[in-house]
């Protein structure tokens, strides 16, 4: 699983980036071409339509900073860790993602989940 944490911050990198390509050679670094990536308002499968979602979603809210919000918890090949998304310097949407490498380390699975979960 070598270089999953410099694809992790390649991949969040691709988000802070309006330049298409950087964003290109960031995401063929880190991003297998057959990415899955899901969260509450995508489902879409290959490196280009994650490229694609990215330049929408940065044109809906332009100026805003992703980052990752906690340590990286890994095992077997996942990883979890909170994500948050500022713009001006107010927090507007925390999260967490749940991510699957390859043995190569490229990134093959984004399961991103949007809020945090009330403790009971």
């Amino acid at each position: 699983m070598a270089g999953y944490m410099d694809n992790l911050n390649n991949m969040m990198a691709i988000w802070n980036t309006s330049d298409a390509d950087e964003k290109g050679r960031l995401a063929e670094v880190a991003l297998e071409h057959n990415l899955h990536f899901v969260d509450p308002n995508h489902n879409i499968i290959g490196r280009e339509a994650f490229l694609k979602m990215v330049d929408q979603v940065q044109s809906e809210i332009p100026g805003a900073v992703y980052s990752r919000a906690s340590e990286v918890d890994t095992q077997n090949n996942h990883s979890r860790y909170h994500w948050a998304i500022h713009m001006n310097g107010q927090l507007i949407m925390p999260g967490f993602d749940v991510t699957e490498v390859n043995d190569a380390g490229k990134i093959v699975k984004v399961i991103g989940f949007f809020q945090e979960i009330e403790r009971v």
